[in-house]
C-alpha cells in the first residue's frame, strides 16, 4: 500500500517556551492511484484515433481495351496555367477557370464544379479523362479527384498530358 508517514517531531515553539507536539498521520495513496489508472484506462479505450483518408482506385486490367463512345468521354486538361480545358469527344477544348481565387486556391471554381455536376447529370455513362501537365501542381489533381468523389462521379481515368494535348490547349487559347 502506498502510504505517507510523517514522523513525530517538535517543530515550533510558542511564546511561553511551550513546545507543541505535532501528531504523525498516515495517508493512504491507493485509492488515488486506482482512480488515476481507471481514468487512464477509460480514455485509452474510448478514444478514436485518426483514420487515414484514402480513396479506393480500381485499376483496369492491362490486357484488353475498353471501348467507350466518343460522346461519353469528357477530357479535362490541366496545363498548369490556372485554367482547365474541357471537351466532349472530339470537340475543341473550352477554357474554364480552375480556382475562383488564384491566390488562395482553397477550392475549385464554382464554374468548374457546376460544369462537372451538369455534365455528369446529363450523361450517366460519362467517363471523365483527366490529363494533367507536369507544369501543373499536384494539389490541382488532388482537388479534382476530391471534387469528383464529392459529386459521386466514380467513372474517371487519369492519362498522360501529351504534346497533342498541349497543341489543343494552344489552339484553344489562340482561338479566343
Amino acid at each position: 500500500m502506498g502510504m505517507v508517514d510523517t514522523p513525530n517531531d517538535r517543530r515550533s515553539q510558542k511564546k511561553g517556551g511551550h513546545q507543541t507536539k505535532r501528531l504523525g498521520f498516515r495517508l493512504d495513496m491507493t485509492p488515488m492511484v486506482d482512480v488515476a489508472f481507471l481514468l487512464l484506462t477509460f480514455f485509452m479505450l474510448t478514444t478514436t484515433f485518426a483514420k487515414s483518408n484514402t480513396m479506393e482506385i480500381n485499376i483496369p486490367p492491362e490486357v484488353g481495351e475498353v471501348s467507350i463512345a466518343e460522346r461519353n468521354v469528357m477530357t479535362l486538361r490541366i496545363p498548369g496555367d490556372g485554367y482547365a480545358y474541357w471537351s466532349l469527344g472530339e470537340e475543341a477544348p473550352r477554357k474554364e477557370l480552375l480556382y475562383d481565387n488564384a491566390k488562395s486556391q482553397l477550392s475549385l471554381s464554382h464554374g468548374l464544379r457546376q460544369l462537372l455536376r451538369d455534365r455528369a447529370a446529363d450523361n450517366k455513362k460519362l467517363v471523365i479523362l483527366v490529363k494533367i501537365s507536369e507544369k501543373a501542381k499536384y494539389k490541382s489533381l488532388v482537388d479534382i479527384i476530391d471534387e469528383l468523389n464529392l459529386l459521386k462521379i466514380d467513372r474517371f481515368s487519369l492519362d498522360d498530358f501529351t504534346s497533342q494535348d498541349e497543341a489543343a490547349v494552344l489552339r484553344s487559347v489562340a482561338a479566343r
